[in-house]
């Protein structure tokens, strides 16, 4: 640590973020500045003021959609001669900006969670960590390798100096080594969430955790050192340059700064979390707290704040209330406490607290070596300085919300853990709830009223009180099913059937089903690789003509008028529906198509119905080539790729997806979905982030599709899109059917070609399919898991 010694002061004290600070880090430019972000959703960049030893606010650059929770520095380049600036928010984006623009440069999105941690290396790299458990690795603007194998929130992320080599901390209290993406060692002690990372050489670093303690670790695994001070959640460490020494923040309200292993100084702050810090190029220290003002602390003299701005500090901090309940100065018994003579006594270290009871308040007290005298640094009371709204710290499965309900469904059933912002959709939230606990759809309607009278009615706009589909958003169709009550069981929602499960009782009375229809005579077989290569497209075939006809005239009753469907039209698409789904002898007319393609231009809303009549009817050769031919294929992509907008209706992005896996039925749909296969790959692995199955599944079936044909064609280039595309699907999917079929696409895909099976390994995607050899239902995925395996 640089300087003669003396102890740090308050330098100056910056306003400008209107809520929690949650990130700072130094910059290369402007020399000596900085840059902080906030739940305010904005990013700001300081530059020194020579003239009043503070710090001027140079940008506001907004790009986040949601909190902003982390920040970094990617160092000069020859094209960016001054760096860029990386963000990532709850919003679950990387914003990436220009020291001249508040605009971002470029936007990173992959994660499907909140990305609370950034760490730059050489030549450009960008590391992520989120709270989707992964950790990514960015080179410019595309995501090179996705690094997994925590079980909960990635909070902290740093790259060493050694090329290569990666550092993840996470809330399953773990932190793992990674080299060229594979995890290579896993460092364990910590009893609590990994919080923050600090790099000290290239073969030691730091780590700070929710259990209160400081480690010092070696790379080899070994940890060198334990440090206790705080005494509460640690949320930050940044090491000073070209030493050992260290400076830490957390929820005990306190700054602290370590030397040579000990805590020579603390620093209390008038705000309950502290949550990050950085130490600048001349050792001064930077820190963000949840009061949203940024305070910087010096040695020097020469930028030591006017004695009128300390004693305004000081008169600040002594009027905040401590919260007994938060432990930090211990067990409290105001009757046993001592009277003001009590503060005569010297104290024996500094940042050591003392108690008084003065009129019948305690007061708390820090003794600073540096002065020799006690400062006043609160008044003890019942209630936190910090509020859930303010600093949104309720910790779920190492992941924060701004509320946690428990919640009880039935009287005689257990209680339930349901995590919720504010942002999120009550009613999606309340579905995702019962899904993850296998409860009764029917207390859908109940949880959501639960959720939205808990949250002072702070739903989002549009919440339609009626009962609706989460996903549809109106109606009882649901597009593509059947009636439920004559749907088989365990059949697809959406399909009617199609899935196969082995073991059923069906099953057993068929003698075996195929893995894609749920018909047939596939038997299982152990020694025998029935799975693949893959050599016909897979579609999607089951429907209900009338529900699916009803569905669209009932919306084309409440469409606008230049909208309508004729009577006529209708009828048309009912005759269309009967050619195609080979319920009558006719052949589809160019008037049929015609009209389906009015329908099919609706507005995305009501168009759903119309989509389903496309998916059906685009299997036959003569709509196939009316429609993928070279006439009217670009608009017709186009037109598709529209609905697999992540942020549009989930049903559309179904039906859209099952549409271009039907079109590799004929040559006209293989031949355009192989030439587009790059746009179409690209928008589509987009909507792997949503929650729901059948999308995962119609996306999967979609790789497994373009798999078949890359097999026939060997394009190395597409082979690599596609088992990118596995990889990345890979992680978000948990549905066995969805893994199943990206297992047949990766088997295909790898099958005779050395090049495939070396850029599958390369990826990892060995490591991250091991985990369904042990999946005993259905076994179908178990086998075909083993049988790609034993390819790589």
């Amino acid at each position: 640590m640089a300087g003669d010694g003396g102890a740090y002061r308050l330098r100056c004290s910056l306003l400008g973020h209107e809520q929690d600070v949650r990130g700072i880090t130094r910059g290369f430019f402007p020399e000596g500045g900085f840059v902080s972000v906030s739940r305010d959703r904005t990013a700001r960049l300081w530059t020194p003021d020579g003239l009043n030893r503070g710090f001027t606010e140079m940008h506001c650059m907004r790009g986040h959609s949601n909190f902003v929770s982390c920040v970094c520095i990617i160092p000069p380049s020859d094209l960016y001669p001054r760096g860029l600036i990386a963000t990532g928010g709850n919003d679950h984006n990387i914003c990436i900006f220009t020291v001249d623009n508040t605009a971002p440069l470029y936007v990173l999105k992959s994660h499907k969670n909140t990305v609370c941690s950034l760490s730059s290396g050489k030549f450009g790299t960008l590391l992520s960590g989120s709270w989707d458990t992964t950790a990514k690795v960015w080179l410019n603007d595309r995501c090179m390798m996705t690094l997994q194998g925590h079980t909960a929130a990635i909070w902290a992320v740093k790259i060493l100096p050694e090329q290569g080599l990666m550092l993840t901390g996470s809330a399953d209290k773990t932190i793992k080594l990674w080299k060229a993406g594979r995890c290579e060692r896993t460092f364990t002690g910590h009893e609590d969430c990994v919080r923050g990372l600090a790099i000290l050489s290239e073969m030691e670093f730091l780590s700070c955790s929710n259990d209160a303690s400081v480690r010092r670790w070696h790379i080899s695994g070994e940890c060198l050192h334990v440090y206790y001070g705080h005494t509460n959640y640690i949320y930050s460490v940044s090491a000073f340059p070209h030493c050992e020494d260290f400076v830490t923040t957390g929820e005990d309200r306190s700054l602290r700064i370590w030397k040579q292993g000990e805590c020579i100084q603390t620093i209390r702050l008038p705000a309950q979390s502290v949550w990050c810090c950085c130490v600048l190029d001349n050792d001064d220290i930077v820190v963000g707290a949840s009061d949203g003002i940024i305070r910087v602390f010096t040695k020097s003299l020469e930028r030591t704040a006017s004695a009128e701005e300390i004693q305004a500090f000081e008169n600040e901090l002594s009027q905040t209330s401590i919260d007994p309940k938060t432990g930090d100065l211990g067990d409290i018994n105001a009757d046993d406490l001592p009277g003001r003579e009590h503060l005569k006594d010297p104290g024996t270290r500094d940042g050591q607290t003392r108690l008084i009871k003065d009129n019948g308040k305690v007061e708390a007290y820090q003794w600073s070596v540096s002065e020799g005298r006690w400062i006043k640094i609160g008044d003890v009371v019942g209630s936190s300085g910090g509020t859930q709204q303010t600093s949104g710290k309720v910790l779920f499965e190492g992941k924060e919300y701004d509320y946690v309900f428990t919640v009880d469904v039935n009287e005689s059933g257990p209680s339930y853990k349901l995590p919720y912002n504010i942002s999120d959709d009550p009613w999606l939230a309340a579905y995702n709830f019962l899904q993850k606990n296998d409860l009764n759809p029917m207390f859908l309607d109940q949880v959501a009223k639960f959720i939205i009278d808990n949250t002072k009615g702070q739903a989002p706009l549009n919440t339609n009180t009626e009962f609706s589909d989460p996903f549809t958003g109106a109606g009882r169709y649901v597009p593509g099913s059947t009636s439920l009550s004559n749907a088989a069981p365990a059949a697809d929602p959406f399909t009617g059937a199609g899935r196969y499960v082995p073991g059923s009782a069906s099953n057993a009375a068929e003698g075996g089903h195929d893995p894609y229809t749920g018909m047939g005579a596939y038997q299982s077989a152990e020694a025998e690789n029935i799975y693949f290569p893959k050599k016909d497209a897979v579609t999607f075939d089951q429907a209900n003509p009338t529900q699916i006809l009803g569905k669209l005239k009932e919306l084309n009753s409440n469409a606008a008028e230049e909208q309508k469907l004729t009577e006529d039209d209708l009828i048309i698409l009912e005759k269309l529906l009967s050619a195609t789904c080979n319920t009558s002898a006719e052949m589809p007319t160019a008037q049929q198509m015609q009209t389906l393609w009015k329908a099919i231009n609706w507005p995305e809303d009501i168009v759903f119905p119309a989509l389903d009549i496309l998916r059906l009817s685009v299997r036959h050769p003569i709509v196939n080539e009316n429609f993928c031919g070279e006439e009217a294929h670009v608009q017709f992509i186009h037109l598709l790729l529209k609905f697999l907008n992540p942020q549009g209706k989930p049903a559309n992005q179904l039906l859209a997806l099952r549409a271009l896996c039907n079109c590799f039925v004929s040559q006209a749909g293989q031949k355009l979905l192989m030439e587009q296969r790059d746009e179409i790959m690209t928008q589509a692995v987009e909507v792997k982030s949503g929650n729901n199955k059948n999308v995962h599944i119609a996306l999967a079936t979609l790789t497994l599709n373009y798999a078949v044909c890359l097999h026939k064609v060997n394009n190395i280039e597409g082979k690599a899109q596609c088992l990118s595309v596995i990889s990345t699907v890979m992680e978000v999917v948990k549905d066995l059917e969805a893994v199943f079929r990206l297992l047949v696409a990766l088997g295909t895909l790898i099958s005779d070609d050395k090049n495939a099976v070396q850029l599958a390994k390369s990826l990892g995607v060995d490591s991250q399919i091991k985990k369904y050899v042990s999946v005993s239902e259905p076994a179908k995925v178990k086998e075909c898991c083993r049988f790609v395996l034993n390819l790589l």
